[in-house]
């Protein structure tokens, strides 16, 4: 058996979740937006062991959403794994935010899977992933404009996903295969299990000494 906890604090949502062989057991998850993880985020953990009956001995492996986000949110959720995996010399598992918000949406056929969180002003961190979850379209931050993905939509429908909708909606110019949703939606560790899973069973481990999320960009104090 693997057990494999999942911490996502990239965003607001302060996200926990235990997972055996990649099935879901308990998960633990609030959303607040002034950041509740600092003086959560380790209670949510001892609460997602003690209602699963699991002692954190038994761990496989923990995995960590790597970004982009917040900078403090990404900072405490990455130190927190490495600690863990320091203490029980368990592996680290690291997984891309982005990937984690596309995985709640499905989607069939040739469409394509836009997840986008807010950054500063009309700018967003997005990426593009097809029905599988594959990436086709590299992580980066990006200005929002009128022509932002256009080209995408001229052949396919784009499903938007995440907190950075509204710019995406107010800014694009208008095209029927933009398909938007509830803009209030966040990366939750619940959609980090299939992943890690698969992860582990491949030994895809990162080097918790050095390993740092991806920021994309400079902290900037404000």
């Amino acid at each position: 058996m693997s057990y494999i906890l999942n911490i996502e604090s990239s965003t607001t949502n302060c996200s926990i979740s235990l997972a055996n062989n990649g099935k879901l057991i308990s998960i633990r998850e609030f959303n607040e937006k002034n950041y509740s993880h600092s003086t959560k985020l380790h209670s949510f953990i001892e609460e997602v062991l003690k209602n699963s009956n699991i002692s954190v001995n038994k761990l496989s492996a923990i995995a960590v959403s790597s970004g982009p986000g917040s900078y403090t949110g990404l900072r405490i959720g990455v130190s927190a794994a490495k600690g863990l995996c320091y203490a029980l010399k368990v592996p680290l598992i690291s997984v891309p935010t982005l990937k984690v918000l596309a995985r709640q949406i499905n989607i069939k056929g040739k469409d394509l899977i836009i997840p986008v969180l807010d950054a500063r002003r009309d700018e967003v961190y997005s990426a593009v992933y097809n029905s599988k979850y594959e990436l086709v379209r590299n992580i980066f931050p990006e200005i929002i404009d009128s022509e932002s993905f256009i080209e995408l939509a001229k052949e396919n429908k784009l499903y938007f996903i995440g907190n950075g909708q509204e710019k995406c909606e107010r800014l694009i110019r208008k095209n029927s295969n933009l398909i938007f949703s509830n803009y209030d939606t966040f990366p939750s560790s619940k959609e980090m299990v299939l992943i890690s899973y698969e992860k582990f069973k491949k030994s895809k481990f990162e080097d918790f000494a050095y390993f740092e999320p991806d920021y994309l960009k400079k902290f900037k104090a404000g």
